[in-house]
């Protein structure tokens, strides 16, 4: 084909300036389209045969080469003038170096490519992976996908690459396509299209050049052209209106390149077994000619043996050329196919116009680029680059818009109703599901039911009614296996048979095709991969904590056909993420990091659990130090701390507003009409306003148990206690020390008949909650441990909440709180630490209550969310308000109802930085949690300060959990 001088400028004006890019923003526009022309054909006119010919090379090289693979790479770049690197496996700094000293040889700098289709990941180590193109095509929302190809190029920037070989466009319409699968966005051609164009302009947005591939379409194919040539055997109107239409659509906005398979199409070549990619009516007349595409084409590897099984090393590459391609990709023997080239252009076979067209349209690119103005790679900070927050939140809202419910009989999911269930997890596949399960523990008890027998597995199910099944394959690479086993598929059928099911596929969607029936699963959740991003994403929805999205980007036989897709509805449970999808800074919150590490060097506490959300959003969830200072058990997420006073507002509270909803109580109600026991006393006519205000001349606490001490040993005395149960001796204080049973009765008398103090004035007390303890339980005739897990707890997923821990969980996750040799004589380890709920039998209304940071922050969350959380209302919005309203504040009285409010001058429990709307309660034993519904922040620390030794104060006048909280304010992103 030739072309007159001014067609030819045309063309070469129009190689990335096209009209969708003609906007200012676009890097890959050139202003001054003279500039770039000028120095253009200045490079071009000094150039001699050789060093032009050279100019249509691309070859590979890998950073993990020796040096002295890497010498025969800089010798091509002396010799044989090679125009482009395609750099592969390695590592991003060793690249970055090799980049460097690579341009630096180069007469003209190189242009550098790679295949990053998901990200630099996909050939290098240490950095970042995006989800495949088959998960982001189960998004419905583009912008998603196109933002994904903007930061993909960042990092392709930032390494010094220039051409992304991305997107795949291939339309996967064969489900046992060997080599592009998960490569593909789906089947479906509008769909395919519509992500590939959002991909591409991502990328060239930031000055990275897309290219389109693998032309004229790989989808349909049953072999791999790395290994042979695949025949693509469909009439040519058939590849016209499916293969090319993303390729119509691409080049109408903008596309930069495009590669072409190699590929047998009999339809559009005539020659048998000719690869496309050396196919002229292909490359020229279809690609060129017909859609009318003036960016530069790309072979694809020329050492694949699609193409190098069908001519010699040189001949391949000639053929190429004389096709209409103009880069020639990993050539296997550049200096025999630039010989070749150039004996073609000296006989005339290649013309002058044809060799121009091909090395100028590079030299166009390299403009564009930026590489007239080539600066190296620069090598500090690189890996912080390449892995950054903003990747890690990009991920995060990509899996959370792919996961695709495709079945959700009887609206199984998300799961309600959490004290009706007891669940089950079977993990089937080859690869790990431990990020799921523990994910999955974070919203309810779920149990991991394991055996090598079906039988083994089907017992231990027989005691469950809700089972969770995840199939995990490798995430390693789009190709790895997906396939069930027969015996897994057995195991399927069997489980599904005689429990309710949820199948969680972590795999290529394509795995489903091998079920013969999914009739007796309620629930399919497609997740795609099986990366703990994934993971902890599908167990969040299938609780309702985030909605499912996803729609199928392929079709699994009738029943699933490709689009298909539940949306479901957020049951406003705690999800969980990063600081940044929510306002936050996560570099200004590592600061947290700081003081609680400060805290461990000064033992202020042996251990710490703490926990940051906001908007419904656990974005900081950390375990520091031990159990004790003799560090022999690290403190995990699941460890469970005595809360101590956060009892008060985590169990007696909300059984009091409860109560209030139900109108059988009021903020006026009176002791005495609450406990006719109480009538004649001093205390008959306290209301719950006054004392839970702490306004009402209560005493502070009353040290019960001094009275019950031995006076000459100062052991608790024989009259009162017994090492062993009996029934005279039932109130359990430990393992080794009974009270006697008619002592409530005593401890309660003594409440009655203690004198109030003699000026109205706030003075924090512990005495209302064993009133309103004692209220509560005669309500209901059961005692309060019992009717906080089923009123709260349970239905909550709180799990891990709840008084007498030592009936609930194993000792080793119970942390201790005191080694007690004034009272109890021992160690206090998974007893209430409190004096006063020990000898209530360690349930009190004031204290007894233990939990992890987790499940304190699932009630804290229901208090922000008015009362409703998991799909339940638990508490109206009206009494939440009227118990969080500080109705002594002219008083110089901060408190709410029960609930701690911030201080009213410089001195209080919080940092003195947040809204007054906001509550909270801190514990006796470094426990500390605070709501702010300005903010929508929870923020839970729980310590074992008092280990060994209660009289250890240095957390608190240190003021280190106020501190903290002043770095989350500061954090917040305004």
């Amino acid at each position: 084909m030739k072309y007159s001088p001014r067609k030819l400028t045309l063309i070469l004006f129009l190689v990335v300036s096209v009209s969708a890019f003609c906007q200012e923003a676009n890097p890959l526009v050139v202003k001054n389209f003279n500039a770039q022309k000028k120095w253009v054909d200045s490079i071009y006119n000094q150039m001699s045969l050789a060093e032009k010919v050279g100019q249509l090379f691309m070859v590979d090289a890998y950073s993990s080469w020796s040096t002295a693979e890497l010498n025969k790479i800089k010798k091509q770049i002396k010799e044989n003038h090679i125009g482009g690197i395609i750099f592969s496996k390695g590592g991003p700094y060793r690249q970055a170096k090799i980049n460097n000293e690579f341009q630096e040889l180069a007469k003209v700098p190189l242009l550098v490519g790679m295949d990053a289709e998901w990200g630099l990941a996909m050939r290098l180590d240490s950095t970042y992976a995006f989800p495949w193109n088959m998960t982001l095509g189960a998004i419905k929302d583009n912008w998603l996908i196109e933002r994904t190809g903007k930061q993909i190029a960042k990092h392709c920037k930032r390494l010094g690459v220039h051409f992304n070989f991305a997107p795949v466009v291939d339309i996967n319409t064969n489900p046992k396509n060997p080599i592009i699968g998960n490569r593909s966005f789906g089947e479906d051609k509008e769909n395919v299209t519509q992500k590939a164009l959002a991909f591409m302009k991502g990328l060239q947005s930031e000055g990275v050049l897309a290219n389109a591939k693998h032309f004229p379409g790989h989808g349909d194919t049953d072999s791999d052209s790395h290994k042979t040539l695949p025949t693509v055997d469909f009439e040519a109107a058939r590849i016209d209106s499916v293969e090319l239409y993303p390729y119509k659509k691409l080049i109408k906005e903008g596309l930069s390149s495009v590669m072409v398979a190699h590929l047998n199409i009999p339809s559009l070549e005539s020659r048998s077994g000719y690869p496309s990619s050396i196919s002229k009516n292909i490359v020229t007349t279809i690609l060129k000619d017909s859609l009318n595409f003036n960016g530069l084409i790309f072979t694809d590897a020329l050492n694949m043996k699609g193409a190098s099984n069908f001519k010699e090393p040189g001949d391949i590459d000639l053929a190429a050329f004389l096709a209409g391609n103009d880069v020639l990709l990993i050539s296997e023997n550049v200096p025999l196919a630039a010989q070749k080239i150039m004996e073609a252009y000296e006989s005339g076979k290649i013309t002058e116009q044809r060799l121009s067209h091909s090395v100028k349209k590079i030299l166009y690119a390299k403009y564009k680029v930026g590489l007239h103005q080539y600066k190296p790679v620069d090598l500090a900070y690189l890996h912080q680059d390449l892995n950054s927050i903003q990747d890690d939140v990009l991920h995060e809202e990509l899996v959370e818009h792919s996961l695709t419910l495709i079945k959700n009989d009887r609206a199984i999911l998300p799961v309600k109703n959490l004290d009706l269930k007891k669940i089950a997890y079977v993990s089937l596949g080859d690869d790990d599901g431990q990020p799921f399960f523990d994910q999955l523990n974070l919203y309810a008890q779920v149990d991991w039911i394991k055996g090598d027998k079906l039988s083994d597995i089907l017992e231990q199910l027989k005691q469950y009614n809700y089972v969770i099944i995840g199939y995990h394959k490798s995430n390693k690479s789009p190709w790895a296996a997906y396939e069930f086993k027969d015996k897994e598929l057995v195991w399927l059928y069997e489980i599904a048979r005689l429990n309710p099911t949820i199948l969680s596929v972590f795999s290529r969607p394509y795995a489903m095709l091998d079920l013969k029936s999914t009739t007796n699963f309620e629930g399919i959740l497609m997740a795609y991969q099986n990366s703990e991003v994934a993971q902890q994403k599908a167990a969040q929805l299938l609780f309702g904590a985030i909605e499912a999205k996803g729609e199928l980007p392929v079709s699994l036989g009738e029943e699933y056909p490709v689009g298909s897709g539940y949306e479901t509805r957020s049951l406003k449970r705690l999800s969980y993420g990063l600081p940044e999808q929510v306002g936050i800074n996560s570099y200004k919150l590592q600061q947290v990091d700081s003081i609680v590490n400060v805290a461990l060097a000064e033992d202020m506490t042996p251990g710490v659990q703490l926990l940051i959300a906001r908007k419904g959003k656990v974005i900081y969830h950390k375990n520091y130090g031990y159990h004790t200072y003799k560090k022999q058990r690290k403190v995990k997420l699941t460890d469970i701390y005595d809360l101590a006073s956060l009892t008060k507002i985590l169990a007696t509270l909300p059984l009091l507003m409860e109560l209030r909803d139900q109108g059988l109580v009021s903020l006026d109600s009176k002791i005495g009409d609450m406990l006719p026991d109480f009538k004649g006393s001093n205390k008959e006519n306290i209301n719950i306003k006054d004392m839970l205000s702490h306004y009402a001349r209560l005493k502070a606490w009353i040290p019960f148990y001094l009275h019950t001490l031995d006076s000459v040993t100062t052991a608790p005395s024989p009259k009162y206690y017994r090492k062993k149960k009996s029934e005279e001796f039932n109130i359990e204080v430990t393992d080794q020390l009974y009270l006697r049973s008619d002592m409530r009765d005593s401890l309660m008398l003594q409440i009655k008949e203690s004198e109030l103090r003699d000026r109205l004035s706030y003075r924090y007390s512990d005495l209302p909650y064993y009133l309103l303890k004692a209220y509560i339980e005669k309500h209901y005739e059961n005692n309060l441990d019992n009717l906080t897990q089923q009123h709260f707890y349970n239905p909550l997923g709180a799990s891990n909440m709840g008084f007498l821990p030592l009936k609930k969980f194993d000792k080793d996750r119970i942390v201790p709180t005191e080694d007690d040799q004034i009272f109890r004589k021992q160690v206090v380890h998974g007893y209430v630490h409190d004096q006063g709920a020990a000898m209530f039998g360690g349930i009190g209304g004031h204290a007894g209550l233990f939990a992890n940071a987790n499940d304190v922050a699932k009630i804290m969350q229901m208090y922000l969310n008015k009362g409703y959380y998991g799909g339940k209302k638990y508490l109206s919005g009206n009494t939440l308000d009227e118990f969080n309203t500080c109705y002594y504040c002219d008083d110089d009285v901060r408190r709410g109802i029960g609930f701690d409010k911030p201080q009213l001058g410089d001195v209080g429990p919080t940092c003195g930085c947040i809204s007054m709307t906001s509550f909270g309660h801190s514990g006796f034993t470094g426990t500390f949690t605070w709501a702010d519904p300005e903010e929508q922040l929870i923020y839970v620390f729980l310590s074992n300060r008092t280990y060994p030794d209660a009289a250890n104060r240095k957390l608190i006048s240190n003021d280190i959990r106020s501190e903290i909280q002043r770095v989350i304010y500061k954090a917040i992103i305004r």
